[in-house]
């Protein structure tokens, strides 16, 4: 598997060691350390400014990661169910894999797990693993889809052995059904599509009658080759002719052995092929040939395709090709709490309910990237689940926990605003600039540092600010001492202004309680972010930022009567647009990625999504594409913890 904490150079090594331990485990290691040790208590997420005395006596101390077990990422591969996998063919033997995507939609979070296993099998195995396009339906395919697949292949990290299509094998595959044909493996058909449901029991599952068959399945094969010959040649129309395997013995349960299409009729051209053809090879036709083709040792998918083994072997067995793969499977990744189906999200692209394949609120890769998800974090999710052959449905929020506890000790810290309020500190001169240092990093983590600059003018977050103060409220009220984050002393609020219009609070003045020279000041009872204002220092940077919630109400979206469509939120996406960032963010900027990913190793490869940081009590945020040179956008990754009303 790519090693998913990548390496930059420019961090000490404590902080590589530091992403290692966040490295998440399979599912046999943790059964393994629970038996031996007591569980460990699942990591803190750092506080928001809590209500009490006791929360706000300093500022926080960022929360430290805690590993769940001692971890390899490599494990998955060598124990458990891909290593007895590796054991049912020679040692010997090379391994070669395939990643097969359709180019009909673009990639979710599902097809991560199927990304991370076949290239990562083969490369801890030593193999190859080949990008392959099943290419088989131009009616469905467009070019984007094509470029948006490899593109986010090498985003997570890896470099296929060869980028083939099964297009490239059409002239091959069709002397192959040619010959299945000739051997009376295969007939034309001309059924309706009522006539095939009837010849399979019915439609009605309370009343299921006998399978029968096919009324031309006993036509002579000289006249189904003919036929065939007569479909890419014209003679039908879509509909009136395909080509079906007789594989049925009609005492066989396995629906996948019941006479499979095996060629249909799309006049559509190919948009690698052209018109040269009107007929094209199913999947089921296609798949296992191309495997054999392109010497795949091990043909690795999910458990759906687990009925179709008997006929990927048939195939492969009845037209004598000579290298024959085998076909194994393992459980899927789901994530609940979303819609992963290709046509459904199309809908919500299509009807404007999303910003396109890459809003942040779906579960497309293309959308995480977006997001600011590092493709590490995806890659140590799947290492987490492990693989196995049963279906795995995950909540979001175990997902989002994943992503926040890969942050935590791979991203610098800023002071972020969302909601910004003036504060003007009267009793400083106009002029008046310290420069105060602050760390990148969590204390114990040298990610560098830089300066930001304390003015007479500032902004807090209006969260921060009280008109009238209360017992239990610790942060900035009128009368009230409370501590900027950095800066030596407290500051006090005198009087606020408010829009007559809106009636919110638009300007504060304080006063800054530095005590004589000789005396000590009393310790403010809580410390908030600011940023200062500084033209010099180019203080405070302004910013658009996106903040995203679940798009759906519920986990089972598909449940939802009528349709998923009535189970969208209106309340999934948040903006705030004037929003300010202290200074070291363009640093940050600069200096991208924090770590260096897999599949961001070249800076100029690495999006803006690859800007990420850690807005300190607030969320983690990633630079949005929307971004320009004079207008800084921003998106929250995940929030510092599981945000209340998320569920459990």
């Amino acid at each position: 598997m790519a090693d998913s904490g990548g390496g930059d150079k420019s961090l000490p090594e404590r902080v590589k060691e530091k992403v290692k331990e966040n490295i998440p485990g399979t599912a046999e290691q943790k059964e393994k350390k629970e038996k031996k040790i007591k569980a460990p208590k699942p990591p803190k997420a750092p506080k928001a400014p809590a209500e009490t005395k006791e929360a706000n006596a300093k500022p926080p101390k960022p929360a430290k990661a805690e590993p769940a077990a001692p971890l390899d990422p490599d494990a998955m591969f060598k124990e458990g169910w891909l290593a007895s996998v590796r054991k049912e063919r020679p040692e010997q033997e090379s391994v070669v894999t395939r990643f097969p995507p359709e180019p009909n939609g673009y990639l979710h979070i599902g097809h991560s797990k199927a990304i991370a296993v076949n290239f990562g099998f083969a490369k801890y195995y030593k193999g190859i693993c080949n990008l392959r396009f099943d290419d088989t339906n131009p009616e469905a395919e467009e070019e984007i889809y094509f470029k948006k697949i490899e593109e986010i292949v090498r985003w997570l990290g890896f470099d296929p052995a060869r980028i083939t299509y099964s297009s490239d094998f059409f002239d091959k595959l069709y002397e192959l059904a040619e010959k299945l044909i000739s051997i009376d493996g295969a007939y034309v058909c001309h059924c309706t599509p009522d006539d095939l449901k009837d010849q399979r029991g019915g439609t009605d599952p309370k009343n299921k009658k006998p399978r029968y068959a096919c009324k031309h399945r006993s036509r002579p094969t000289e006249e189904s080759l003919a036929e065939f010959r007569a479909m890419r040649e014209g003679k039908y129309k879509p509909g009136e002719a395909f080509l079906r395997m007789k594989t049925d013995d009609f005492k066989i349960g396995n629906p996948q052995m019941w006479d499979l299409v095996a060629y249909r009729i799309l006049e559509k051209p190919h948009h690698r092929t052209g018109d040269k053809w009107r007929i094209y090879p199913t999947y089921d036709f296609t798949h296992c040939l191309c495997d054999s083709f392109e010497g795949i040792t091990h043909s690795l998918c999910t458990t759906e395709f687990i009925l179709s083994r008997e006929s990927y072997e048939w195939l492969n067995n009845t037209v004598d090709v000579p290298h024959k793969p085998m076909q194994r499977e393992y459980g899927r990744l789901n994530v609940t709490g979303t819609i992963m189906s290709k046509r459904k999200i199309k809908k919500l692209v299509d009807e404007g309910y999303v910003n396109g394949w890459d809003d942040p609120r779906i579960y497309t890769l293309v959308a995480l990237r977006r997001r600011g998800i590092p493709p590490g974090a995806i890659l140590s999710f799947v290492n987490e689940l492990g693989v196995t052959t049963a279906k795995t449905n995950i909540q979001i929020t175990r997902f989002e926990q994943s992503v926040r506890k890969y942050l935590e000790m791979t991203t610098p810290r800023l002071m972020l605003i969302l909601d910004p309020i003036k504060v003007i500190i009267d009793d400083l001169p106009d002029d008046y600039i310290e420069e105060l240092e602050n760390g990148f990093g969590p204390k114990d983590v040298d990610m560098g540092s830089h300066k930001i600059p304390f003015t007479k003018t500032v902004y807090i977050d209006r969260e921060d600010f009280r008109e009238v103060d209360s017992k239990d409220f610790f942060r900035m009220a009128p009368g009230k001492p409370v501590g900027l984050l950095k800066v030596p002393f407290p500051i006090t609020a005198k009087s606020f202004v408010k829009d007559e219009t809106t009636g919110l609070v638009t300007e504060v003045h304080a006063s800054y309680d530095r005590p004589p020279e000789g005396e000590k000041f009393k310790k403010p009872k809580a410390y908030i972010q600011w940023v200062g204002e500084s033209a010099t220092h180019k203080s405070p940077i302004r910013a658009e930022v996106r903040v995203f919630d679940p798009l759906f109400k519920s986990d089972d979206p598909d449940s939802v009567e009528p349709s998923f469509i009535a189970d969208i939120r209106e309340d999934s996406l948040k903006v705030y647009p004037n929003a300010v960032i202290e200074a070291g963010f363009e640093e940050i900027d600069r200096r991208r990625p924090w770590p260096q990913e897999a599949g961001e190793s070249k800076k100029e490869d690495c999006g803006p999504e690859s800007v990420r940081f850690q807005g300190m009590r607030i969320g983690y945020f990633c630079k949005d594409k929307d971004s320009t040179d004079t207008k800084v956008v921003l998106n929250r990754i995940v929030s510092l913890k599981e945000d209340a009303g998320k569920g459990s």
